[in-house]
């Protein structure tokens, strides 16, 4: 006796039957025909899709988002502090940033971030960020992916699990990082345990030239109509294979050829952004951010459900020495681009409904490093005691500041926030319930927030 599956594939009809399942999988007729469609939220949700702008290194909140005058009173001097760091530190390090009042709310921001600063009032700063190591790579995972120590779901493959995505000829989860980010740190885009439909397609923004920013969009030798007489003949084979047996990966490979197929012209559209005017183009910049950020919209506004933009690839917010120089370089090559960002989602009406994150996965020290020979750096170590993040759009309750750090701003002090809770809140303004979202995996429920995390009600509209 045949299963239902097998008499499918073995009757006349079957390989006909398989074809109209997908059509209607992207019809929202059979959403099992497609792990990408698109699927309802646990509860209406007041964002649709994900912008996260994740600065590699850990940013200095001292000198950003986090004033500290007590700094300054106290320059020079060695400041009472039992918290360890990686390194050894000395005196109190004022900032060499200036900060001002912006906006309706008043709330100061560094002068390293000027532009952003225009949209205060649409911004809730996080001051009260708390990570779990002062290492680079078990802290990007849990900022990422949730989990400091296992690799795991980064939060864009939870978020294509639980909501699918609206454009099915483009990648619902985008990850663009300039030069690339070495092996062991591309995980903070994976899918891991969850269908590899999931996993953040990784693009190159370096490049400019659209055939070496998205590879072997076009076949050099094959016809567009020879592609599909191939792609057909590999589902029929792929169709007996999985006959006799319940492979995740092959379904998720099946997709991925037929997605790399539909994307052939409308990312070539997306990716574009010659097709923008020329006043948008100037209100970005032409440097690789401002390209890349420019981009992200051009995707957001196709559908995409999640786009991450990394900055600080091969330079990073490290900053262990000389932090004026390279804090002032970084944040010139972002603080317009981000602008830009909030300014044309307004403009587009696409502002209420996206969620932007903006961050590292960690802070810095409020004293300087200090060489092995003792001498002042002019730099920070890392701090993951303390540190701030902001988030705006989609639900956000703007021109808000919550909770803080010591008046030095070592540590969390008032209303600490850890990153589940980030993780969770943004979850929830996704319309989705960070204790629901499960996975079935090992005999275990998986979830983003593993079994932490609650939604910080103080910064949602």
């Amino acid at each position: 006796m045949y299963s239902r599956r097998s008499l499918l594939g073995r009757s006349a009809l079957g390989f006909g039957s398989l074809a109209l399942g997908g059509v209607f999988g992207e019809d929202g007729l059979l959403a099992a025909a497609n792990p990408l469609h698109s699927r309802g939220s646990h509860f209406p949700g007041r964002a649709k899709r994900v912008i996260h702008f994740f600065l590699n290194g850990g940013p200095s909140h001292v000198d950003t988002f986090d004033p500290k005058p007590a700094l300054a009173r106290e320059a020079g001097k060695p400041l009472a502090n039992t918290l360890t760091t990686e390194r050894k530190t000395g005196a109190a390090f004022p900032s060499p940033f200036a900060f001002q009042r912006h906006g309706q709310s008043g709330i100061e921001v560094s002068e390293l971030f000027a532009r952003t600063a225009a949209h205060i009032d649409d911004i809730a700063v996080i001051r009260s960020m708390h990570a779990q190591v002062p290492n680079h790579e078990p802290s990007l995972m849990l900022m990422n992916c949730g989990d400091s120590v296992q690799a795991r779901p980064s939060f864009g493959a939870w978020t294509l699990y639980g909501l699918g995505t609206e454009n099915q000829n483009l990648p619902g989860f985008i990850a663009m990082c300039p030069g690339g980010m070495p092996i062991k740190d591309n995980e903070n885009w994976q899918s891991a345990f969850l269908p590899g439909a999931y996993q953040g397609t990784y693009v190159d923004s370096k490049h400019e030239e659209l055939g070496k920013l998205i590879e072997n969009i076009d076949h050099p030798q094959i016809a567009r109509t020879d592609q599909r007489r191939q792609l057909d003949l590999l589902a029929r084979w792929n169709a007996r294979h999985r006959e006799t047996r319940l492979d995740e990966r092959l379904d998720a490979r099946i997709h991925s050829y037929e997605l790399a197929f539909r994307m052939q012209h409308e990312a070539s559209d997306a990716f574009d952004i010659s097709r923008e005017p020329a006043h948008i183009r100037e209100l970005y910049g032409n440097s690789t951010h401002g390209r890349q950020t420019l981009i992200a919209r051009r995707l957001l506004e196709r559908g995409v459900r999640y786009v991450q933009l990394w900055h600080g690839a091969g330079q990073p917010w490290d900053n262990h020495n000389d932090i004026e120089k390279n804090h002032r370089k970084l944040a010139a090559d972002i603080d317009g681009p981000i602008a830009a960002l909030i300014t044309d989602l307004k403009q587009r009406g696409l502002f209420e409904d996206t969620l932007i994150l903006w961050g590292g996965e960690f802070g810095r020290t409020p004293t300087v490093e200090l060489s092995g020979a003792g001498k002042p750096q002019m730099g920070r170590d890392h701090n993951h005691y303390g540190f701030s993040v902001w988030l705006a759009g989609g639900g956000i309750k703007g021109g808000t500041v919550h909770g803080a750090t010591d008046e030095f701003g070592f540590k969390a002090e008032k209303d600490p926030v850890s990153v589940h809770d980030l993780h969770a809140t943004m979850l929830h303004l996704l319309g989705l319930d960070h204790k629901r979202l499960t996975y079935r995996y090992a005999g275990r429920d998986f979830r983003l927030t593993d079994v932490h995390g609650r939604v910080i009600r103080e910064i949602v509209a």
